[in-house]
C-alpha cells in the first residue's frame, strides 16, 4: 500500500499463504453474505488442516551410508536417545521405520533399509518400500557413486517424485586426507565430489539433479543449511510451514523464521475468537475467547522449543544444563499457561484502538471488515502477537546460551 512503512507492508501471498485463491474468494463471498459467523467454518477447517497435515520424508540409500545419523540430525536427537533412529556399523534397519519428530508428530522421517543388501536386493526393494506414500526422497551416499544409487534415482523419477542426493560424511573425507598428510584445498575437493555426483546422476537420466555435500555432525558447514532451505522452498505452503516448525533450534535465524511463520495464522485465531463469543479476562478492558488464547500460546511455546522436553533435548545436545537454558526465559512462560498468566504478563493490555493497517493485515481479503466484528478479535490478535514476541525473544536467548552466541 502506498505510503506504508516497510514494517507495515505485508505481501498478500505471504499473509494468506495457507489459502488457495478459490478459498480466499469464498471467504470474501461468505463474509459478504453472512458476516464473521459464516467465515468461521472455513477458517476452522483450515486450522484443522494446518494441525493434521502430515509430511513423510523417505531417507534411502545403501547400508552404512549414515541414513540414521542424518535423520537424527534433522529431528534434533542424539543417536543415544531412545527415540532416535538406530545406527551402527552393521545393517540395523530391517524394514521401513518411521521416526516422528519429537515435538511435531505430523513430521515423520522414514529410514528405509539399505538397497543392495542381502536382505533387500535391488530387484525386490522397489516393490516392498511403497515409494508412493512419501512426499519426497533423500538418497544418502557416503562414498563413490554406486549402481544401486542410480537405480534408486531412476525409480523415484519414474514415480514422478522429487528426490535430493546427499553425500554424507564430508568431514571424514577431509579427516582422512589430513591423516594421510595430503595438502588440502577444500573448495576444490568439494567441487570434485559434487561434480562426480552430478555427472553420474546425469548418466542415468537425471538432467538437473539436486546434490548436497554434508556432515550430519557439523551442521553449520558444507551444504547442510542449503539442503534445508531447498527442501523448504520446494514444499507447498502448508507442508512448508510444518517443515519449518520442525527445525531444531540451531540458530537465531531459525527461531526468528519460526516466529514469522506462526505470526501468519494469528489472524485466523482472532477471527474465530470474534465469532464464537467473548469471555472476560480480569484486568483487561477488552474480552477474548480464553480457550483459543491458551491453546495457541501452548502451541507457540512447543514450536519454539520452550517446553520442558525440548529444553532437555537441547541441553543434551549442547552439554548445557536445563537450568542454564531456563534462566534466560521469563519464568511465567515456563509455567502453566492460563488466564492469570496472560493477565500477569500484560499481553495486549496496552491495546485501545487497533486498525487493520496498523497490524499489517490490510492485504488479506475480508480482514478489514472482520476488524469491525468487535473487541474480541482485536484483543485476541494483540495478546497472541505479544505472547509470540515474548516467546520468540526467549527462544533466541536460549539458543544464544546453548551455542555460545554473542
Amino acid at each position: 500500500m502506498e505510503g506504508a512503512s516497510s514494517s507495515q507492508q505485508v505481501d498478500e501471498s505471504e499473509s494468506a499463504m495457507f489459502f488457495t485463491k478459490e478459498e480466499l474468494n469464498k471467504l470474501k463471498s461468505d463474509f459478504e453474505t453472512g458476516g464473521v459467523e459464516k467465515v468461521k467454518t472455513l477458517i476452522e477447517k483450515k486450522l484443522v488442516e494446518l494441525d493434521k497435515t502430515e509430511l513423510n520424508i523417505a531417507v534411502t540409500g545403501e547400508t552404512g551410508t549414515g541414513k540414521s545419523t542424518f535423520i537424527n540430525a534433522m529431528i534434533g536427537l542424539q543417536n543415544t536417545d531412545p527415540r532416535a533412529a538406530k545406527s551402527g556399523y552393521k545393517e540395523t534397519t530391517k524394514e521401513a521405520t518411521g521416526y516422528p519428530h519429537p515435538s511435531q508428530s505430523n513430521v515423520r522421517y522414514w529410514d528405509l533399509p539399505g538397497i543392495g543388501s542381502v536382505n533387500f536386493p535391488a530387484g525386490e526393494y522397489f516393490k516392498k518400500m511403497k515409494f508412493e506414500i512419501y512426499d519426497f526422497f533423500i538418497i544418502i551416499s557416503a562414498d563413490r557413486f554406486k549402481e544401486n544409487e542410480g537405480k534408486l534415482a531412476e525409480e523415484i523419477k519414474r514415480l514422478g517424485k522429487k528426490f535430493y542426493f546427499v553425500r554424507t560424511k564430508i568431514d571424514a573425507v577431509f579427516y582422512s586426507m589430513r591423516m594421510e598428510g595430503k595438502k588440502i584445498n577444500e573448495e576444490e575437493v568439494l567441487e570434485d565430489i559434487w561434480s562426480e555426483c552430478v555427472n553420474n546422476l546425469r548418466e542415468v537420466g537425471i538432467l538437473t539433479p539436486s546434490v548436497f555435500l554434508i556432515s550430519s555432525f557439523i551442521q553449520d558447514q558444507y551444504d547442510f543449511n542449503r539442503l534445508n532451505k531447498t527442501l523448504e522452498d520446494d514444499l507447498p505452503n502448508i507442508k512448508k510451514r510444518i517443515f519449518v516448525l520442525a527445525y531444531p533450534n540451531r540458530s537465531v535465524e531459525i527461531v526468528q523464521q519460526k516466529g514469522r511463520m506462526l505470526q501468519k495464522h494469528i489472524w485466523m485465531l482472532a477471527t474465530l475468537s470474534g465469532a464464537v463469543g467473548a469471555v472476560p479476562i480480569p484486568g483487561l478492558s477488552l474480552a477474548c475467547d480464553v480457550s483459543i488464547l491458551i491453546g495457541a500460546i501452548i502451541h507457540f511455546r512447543k514450536c519454539l522449543c520452550l517446553d520442558e522436553a525440548s529444553l532437555q533435548r537441547l541441553a543434551n545436545i549442547t552439554d548445557k544444563s536445563v537450568e542454564e537454558l531456563k534462566a534466560v526465559v521469563k519464568a511465567a512462560l515456563l509455567e502453566k499457561i492460563d488466564r492469570h498468566t496472560i493477565t500477569r504478563l500484560g499481553w495486549g493490555a496496552a491495546v485501545t484502538v487497533v486498525s487493520a493497517f496498523e497490524v499489517g493485515l490490510y492485504s488479506i481479503p475480508v480482514i478489514g471488515s472482520i476488524f469491525g466484528a468487535g473487541s474480541s478479535f482485536l484483543m485476541t490478535y494483540a495478546i497472541l502477537t505479544d505472547a509470540l514476541k515474548d516467546l520468540t525473544d526467549s527462544a533466541v536467548r536460549v539458543v544464544k546460551v546453548a551455542y555460545g552466541i554473542d
